[in-house]
């Protein structure tokens, strides 16, 4: 009956005064339901988000591993369509992830650990580097100390020596170990159980059309997703065997190592642009003989090309459906990088790019995708 009563104030007020109360009663009421409501969601975040932190030592693997079965899937279907067993394929292609990797971590370690132990004496040399370029802003300065005040500040103190020890890399070697072998399972059974586990899942709806509907929602899911985290890989190592090769040809030493450091660095948009480049100028001021600004060219080819990258090549080949809001990315990596540090910022952007690929197929969900799509 209350349903029916005019939503006027004028004509509220017109209303008998029982009527009236009771009316008024009802809409302080839904007011309260919806505050209750409120704060049982920001409640539930803020529980979610606790959780989250708490439990990433599990949740790191896991997401990693199913984006790799993802990114896996396409290869052992073949082989299925093949004939060919999925445990027989996925055995082979897991022999071939871990031949690559122990491939990638023996040719890095040698100059990983050589940069590891020798930091505290490189920093040392780029300090005086730094002051032969900073000389004509610091003559500048002192002299407009000594006109305004008519003395010359003090030199500050040289730094302190750094010491850094190696023993908290060995006591966190079982903790990656350990991680890199759950890994490597879970990708494993993902492979060759995912599918069944899928087809269960579907097998739980009610109606045919909600299960054809559901096959239809998880198929278009997997391989959107396996193509954007193989054509994201795909541009990322292309991009470090770039940069690996512009700095051998500027005769960088360790051009290796950098090119890895810029395929990895790359999975983190904008961020990890900026922080190589800031990298590459920090190497190249340390080996250059005289600190002149030529030794920046190396940092700032990097930023040429990886502006290109990122504006021309990526869009290119992605599509529209793959770009993302820059403020969206950012702030997806602020929460990440809080939540799970720098392997919640790798997997930042492929958990943003997923969550709006599901989004969009989800009835309601739409204005999700449409908020964190560019």
């Amino acid at each position: 009956m209350l349903s029916h009563m005019p939503a006027d104030p004028l004509l509220v007020g017109n209303l008998p005064r029982p009527l009236a109360r009771r009316l008024h009663s009802a809409r302080g009421t839904r007011r309260h339901l919806r505050a209750i409501r409120m704060l049982l969601n920001a409640m539930l975040l803020l529980a979610l988000l606790y959780t989250v932190t708490l439990t990433r030592a599990l949740l790191i693997p896991l997401v990693l591993a199913a984006f790799i079965g993802l990114a896996l899937n396409p290869i052992v279907a073949t082989g299925a369509r093949l004939h060919l067993p999925r445990w027989l394929t996925a055995l082979v292609l897991m022999i071939g992830l871990v031949v690559g990797i122990g491939s990638g971590v023996g040719l890095l370690a040698q100059p990983a650990l050589g940069w590891f132990h020798g930091a505290p004496s490189a920093i040392r040399s780029f300090v005086p580097k730094v002051r032969n370029l900073t000389k004509p802003l610091e003559a500048a300065n002192r002299a407009t100390q000594t006109l305004v005040s008519g003395t010359t500040r003090s030199a500050a103190p040289p730094p302190a020596p750094l010491s850094i020890s190696a023993w908290d890399v060995v006591s966190t070697a079982p903790k990656v170990l350990a991680a890199v072998l759950s890994v490597m399972l879970l990708v494993f059974f993902f492979l060759v159980y995912g599918d069944t586990m899928l087809r269960r899942l579907v097998e739980l709806t009610p109606s045919f059309s909600y299960k054809r509907h559901a096959v239809t929602i998880v198929r278009s899911f997997q391989s959107e997703v396996s193509r954007y985290l193989l054509t994201a890989l795909s541009i990322n190592t292309s991009l470090g065997a770039i940069t690996a090769g512009m700095l051998w040809l500027y005769g960088v030493p360790d051009a290796l190592l950098w090119g890895a450091v810029a395929m990895f660095a790359n999975f983190i948009p904008y961020v990890g642009a900026i922080f190589t480049t800031l990298l590459l100028a920090f190497v190249s001021m340390l080996y250059a003989k005289n600190a002149e600004l030529e030794v920046f060219l190396p940092a700032l080819t990097f930023a040429a090309i990886t502006i290109v990258e990122g504006n021309l090549i990526t869009p290119l080949i992605q599509g529209r459906s793959m770009r993302l809001s820059p403020i969206a990315i950012l702030l997806w990596l602020l929460v990440w990088g809080w939540l799970w540090g720098i392997p919640g910022a790798l997997l930042a952007v492929p958990m943003l790019t997923c969550a709006k690929l599901i989004c969009e197929r989800i009835r309601g969900w739409e204005w999700f995708a449409l908020i964190v799509s560019r």
